[in-house]
């Protein structure tokens, strides 16, 4: 038996990404046992994955994490993270570790001088270079997300004219300048004439009744309403989902759905686009701004004042692509 940990402490679709490197060390690796440790509140997004052994979470204590990890006396470690916290880990446990690379000197490039020597390679693909050592290969199947029987919904709960086709839209994102503005959304929801279910968090409420108030009938708000696995559930029975670079997007990828995603400070070429997604799905972003991206991840304004890389984008084109893939 070969024991592997496989470290990623966050967040939604970082760990979803990580999926296909689990998939292929438990199915290629003879005897492989795959643990994986992440921090508490991401354990919905794997905790019904069949390829894991046993999870284990960061939660209060990280001596207490460390003497549990030691009691499993694993051969190697995964590091998909490799930030402060997972070198601690690796310090701590001194076993043979795999990281990957996080091309934080080219991003740093681009961000700041718009010198891309970036790879061209998507994370995935990186994770799994990762594994090499041992004989595995990317099986090209994909990213994995499984949902419990308990999770899934049932589309009777909504209305009766969202149960036979919807589009979701996945209004939420970590940073404000990943985020459409909101009258913004209001203007291509009102003009793709779709039944559109609105995904996000708690945070996002606000934002989507305004969104509902504005719209009517045409708009059911799931936002707030449904836990994790139960929105990925909503992606998951969707027709078509519009989201911005987020872990949802990540989800509907991984269930192969015809994606519209939406870039706004951020990047494709980061290598985070959706991995394996259908093949009609389209990424719409304004590639005519010198001041993009103006960050790897996001902030809480834009730093130009103008927002162009979201304001300028071309509603009409967003909702041809829905209407299109609504009739494919």
């Amino acid at each position: 038996m070969i024991k592997f940990l496989i470290i990623r402490f966050s967040s939604i679709g970082d760990i979803v990404l990580t999926t296909p490197v689990i998939r292929n060390l438990k199915q290629q690796v003879k005897g492989a046992e795959v643990h994986f440790l992440t921090k508490k509140q991401f354990l919905p997004v794997i905790e019904n994955n069949p390829y894991i052994d046993k999870i284990h979470v960061l939660d209060a204590s990280f001596s207490d994490l460390i003497h549990e990890l030691r009691q499993e006396y694993f051969n190697y470690i995964i590091d998909l993270h490799r930030n402060l916290r997972t070198f601690r880990v690796k310090n701590k446990l001194r076993i043979i570790a795999f990281s990957f690379d996080k091309l934080n000197y080219e991003k740093w490039l681009m961000v700041n001088w718009k010198k891309n020597k970036l790879s061209n390679r998507h994370i995935v693909d990186r994770y799994m270079d990762t594994t090499k050592l041992f004989d595995v290969v990317n099986d090209q199947k994909g990213l994995d997300y499984f949902i419990a029987a308990k999770d899934e919904v049932n589309l009777d709960q909504l209305p009766e004219n969202f149960r036979v086709g919807y589009v979701a839209f996945v209004i939420g994102a970590q940073h404000s300048t990943k985020r459409l503005p909101t009258e913004k959304i209001i203007s291509i929801c009102r003009k793709s004439k779709q039944a559109i279910v609105l995904l996000g968090g708690t945070t996002d409420v606000a934002v989507a009744e305004k969104i509902k108030a504005e719209l009517s009938e045409n708009v059911y708000n799931a936002c707030g309403k449904y836990s994790l696995n139960q929105s990925a559930s909503l992606v998951k029975q969707a027709n078509v989902v519009i989201s911005h670079d987020t872990g949802l997007m990540h989800i509907a990828a991984a269930y192969c759905k015809k994606i519209i995603s939406i870039w706004g400070n951020t990047i494709p070429e980061f290598g985070m686009y959706p991995y394996f997604a259908d093949e009609s799905s389209i990424m719409i972003e304004n590639k005519n701004l010198s001041c993009r991206p103006c960050s790897k991840i996001g902030f809480s304004q834009c730093p130009k004042k103008h927002f162009k890389c979201m304001n300028d984008l071309d509603e009409e084109l967003i909702v041809n692509e829905i209407y299109t893939k609504m009739l494919q």
